[in-house]
């Protein structure tokens, strides 16, 4: 049996710094035509997200059928790359503040820390995504050409770009808008996993340069490593859109959302979460109700003194606690 590869991404440490992305971006799509492309991205929830409105453009599959009524987002729901003016606009006080002088509508992190509700009870989180190197990729069913594969020594989904034919049916059937389109070549391109990295036991740059430590990678079938502790033994970590019957790789330990309460209307705490259930339930499936009371148990042992193997798992002291390659 293929070993697939897994990531875990604790959503309670993440503080949207954004290094993952830069990490990905000065790696592999600062170039080439792949200026555009943001293989990483960190969104704030709640949100439109990067391409804008990835959640209504269809794909994937219903009742184990393909879906062919995805959407190919159009280049104002990505945004045009643009460079800051600095030299005239700040230093000169001439020009316009952006290079070429196009005014930008939209980009990654364009409505960041925004999130939703009514301050005092204002709520959002940060929600880190890349290609989910699904079990069931709907890209790979998509692709008449057969230019996509999943790689048997790591579960990695990654395009033979002398095969693709640039057809963009893999673009329009990722429920996820992770696969992207470049102009330069007439090739699709995606998220790699950083495999170059991973065959030689180093994590990818994401996971690596993650400044919260909330990156966790592995094997699916590494009983000892986190991944599996946390997504199969624990089950605090869940698939983003389940529904979408793809079989992510890419895992999310929900946030706690109990501290602060939301207040009423007369000032008192209400007996409520902060982010509405509804809301998780949304995006990480029915399971995350079940995963937030097993992460508030154990937090609470571990408050009062005593031991927890989960929480030992989530806070991921080292390198070695957190990556096993």
């Amino acid at each position: 049996m293929a070993r697939q590869l897994g990531f875990v991404f604790d959503l309670n440490k993440c503080i949207g710094c954004h290094t993952c992305t830069m990490a990905c971006k000065q790696l592999w799509t600062n170039r080439s035509g792949r200026e555009y492309m943001y293989w990483n991205n960190v969104e704030t929830r709640p949100g439109k997200g990067y391409p804008k409105h990835w959640e209504q453009k269809g794909g994937g599959f219903k009742a184990g059928q393909l879906q062919t009524d995805g959407k190919i987002p159009p280049v104002e729901d990505y945004g045009i790359p643009w460079e800051y003016n600095l030299s005239e606009f700040l230093h000169e006080g001439k020009g316009d503040h952006v290079k070429p002088h196009v005014k930008p509508t939209w980009g990654p992190n364009w409505d960041e820390d925004e999130g939703a509700g009514v301050f005092p009870n204002n709520h959002y989180f940060y929600l880190p995504r890349i290609c989910n190197h699904c079990s069931n990729p709907a890209c790979l069913a998509a692709c008449p050409r057969k230019a996509i594969y999943k790689r048997p020594e790591d579960g990695l989904v990654v395009v033979d770009q002398e095969r693709c034919r640039g057809y963009r049916y893999c673009v329009k059937a990722c429920p996820y808008g992770k696969v992207y389109f470049n102009l330069k070549t007439g090739k699709s391109e995606k998220c790699i996993g950083c495999y170059p990295r991973v065959e030689k036991g180093v994590p990818p740059a994401c996971a690596a340069q993650c400044v919260g430590r909330i990156r966790f990678v592995g094997y699916r079938n590494d009983k000892d490593g986190p991944v599996h502790k946390l997504v199969d033994q624990w089950k605090v970590a869940l698939p983003l859109h389940p529904e979408h019957g793809t079989e992510p790789n890419v895992f999310y330990v929900p946030p706690i959302n109990t501290t602060p309460p939301p207040f009423e209307d007369d000032g008192r705490l209400k007996d409520a979460p902060r982010i509405p259930m509804a809301y998780l339930e949304g995006l990480f499936g029915p399971q995350v109700k079940g995963a937030l009371d097993t992460l508030g148990r154990e937090m609470a042992k571990r408050r009062r003194a005593q031991p927890s193997e989960l929480t030992e798992i989530l806070i991921g002291y080292t390198a070695k606690d957190r990556f096993r390659l």
